[in-house]
């Protein structure tokens, strides 16, 4: 038994000296994640996107529709960046990028106002980029409801109303509104526990089966069984360690950063959030041998691999509800690693639930374990025939 230990000891070692003697290992398996990581933690670190610009278009020039434009100008997702002559100057700046949208306010909006005629408020959003454009379709509603209410109000001040009497006709229902789990709706909240890890997929799995495919490439597939005794569990598991051992404390040490540092919601506690990275991590590994298994050619592989992490980010459900998918596809979510981390994090993380609600979950995270069982003979077969197709 020492024996056998020994010699895995020494499939490792050799791992970890190939590991630190290539800086384009060290660049992918740890810059590439650190870099990652703090790019979009230092992107997010608003919470929200804020100051969008819009143009103003004010055909009225009244006193009343300057405070409105100063009004929505001190909105926190909005600045006022141009002032346009027409609606043709502010058409150009949304057409070239450089608004999101127009605030119009007519002519004779404020003598139409008193008048009780109904002026009409405009507002243009560009929504081929839909969250700054929700953003300010937000504020800008808000904004020409408050004109309305103010308005509303004076009228109904100077007809003998007193202000809770105004209150209660403007505002019939109170609206008491209590966001769960994002309650400040920080968008770095929202997308940094889904890009990271999503990110951290991708590049398991590919550089699972790079590792696995050079073995083959450079002619070391059969020193490494005989280091291993021939075993090829024994074999893989010892020179995949090392890897695994990195992602998980860099994985680890980004949970920290977002649910320790930026103080991220964590209602479960660290412990549970960096067992999950690292089970997410072991279980892309053993897709990627599965993979490697199917298809033992390292080109094929990959390209299967790249399809496969891709496309599982974007159908993990988690942006678009997995009920509203079509019938072929509501079970492509579940047969990745990254969905079920997703949905432990939502149910575990900012709900707060208790571990029963995710069990079903966790044990999917360990039964992709038994996927490599099912190739091990065909790659100790390619091992062992040690012939490249490249």
């Amino acid at each position: 038994m020492s024996q056998k230990v020994q010699k895995i000891w020494r499939i490792m070692v050799e791992e970890w000296r190939m590991i630190l003697g290539k800086p384009l290992y060290l660049l992918l398996i740890l810059g590439a994640p650190i870099f990652i990581s703090f790019f979009f933690l230092d992107l997010m670190k608003a919470g929200a996107p804020n100051e969008l610009p819009v143009a103003l278009v004010d055909n009225d020039g009244s006193k009343t529709s300057r405070s409105i434009a100063r009004n929505l100008d001190a909105f926190k997702n909005t600045k006022i960046v141009l002032k346009a002559k027409d609606f043709h100057e502010a058409q150009k700046a949304v057409q070239k990028g450089e608004v999101y949208g127009i605030y119009l306010i007519p002519e004779n909006f404020e003598k139409d106002l008193m008048a009780s005629r109904q002026p009409t408020l405009s507002f243009y959003t560009n929504n081929s980029v839909l969250i700054p454009a929700s953003l300010q379709m937000s504020d800008m509603t808000t904004m020409s409801a408050l004109a309305s209410g103010s308005v509303g109000r004076s009228v109904l001040l100077a007809k003998g109303a007193t202000e809770a009497q105004a209150k209660a006709i403007l505002q019939p229902i109170s609206v008491d509104t209590h966001p769960l789990s994002n309650y400040n709706t920080n968008y770095g909240v929202y997308l940094c526990p889904i890009l990271l890890p999503g990110i951290y997929n991708v590049l398991v799995i590919l550089l699972t089966l790079y590792v696995l495919g050079i073995e083959v490439k450079y002619g070391l597939s059969r020193q490494l069984l005989q280091l291993a005794d021939g075993n090829i569990m024994f074999a893989l598991a010892a020179k995949l360690l090392p890897m695994t051992a990195i992602f998980c404390i860099v994985c680890m040490c980004m949970n920290s950063v977002m649910f320790g540092f930026l103080g991220f919601p964590c209602k479960c506690g660290l412990g549970i959030m960096n067992l999950t990275t690292c089970l997410m991590v072991m279980a892309n590994q053993c897709l990627a041998i599965f993979i490697y298994g199917l298809f033992p050619t390292m080109r094929v592989s990959l390209s299967v691999a790249s399809f496969l992490s891709v496309m599982s980010i974007s159908l993990s459900g988690f942006t678009f509800p997995v009920s509203a998918f079509p019938p072929a596809f509501q079970a492509w979510p579940y047969v990745c690693p990254i969905r079920h981390y997703f949905v432990i994090y939502t149910e575990q993380a900012l709900n707060g639930f208790g571990l029963y609600y995710s069990w079903q979950n966790f044990v999917a995270l360990l039964l992709f374990a038994l996927l490599p069982l099912t190739v091990m003979s065909r790659i100790e077969k390619v091992y062992q025939a040690m012939v490249y197709n490249a």
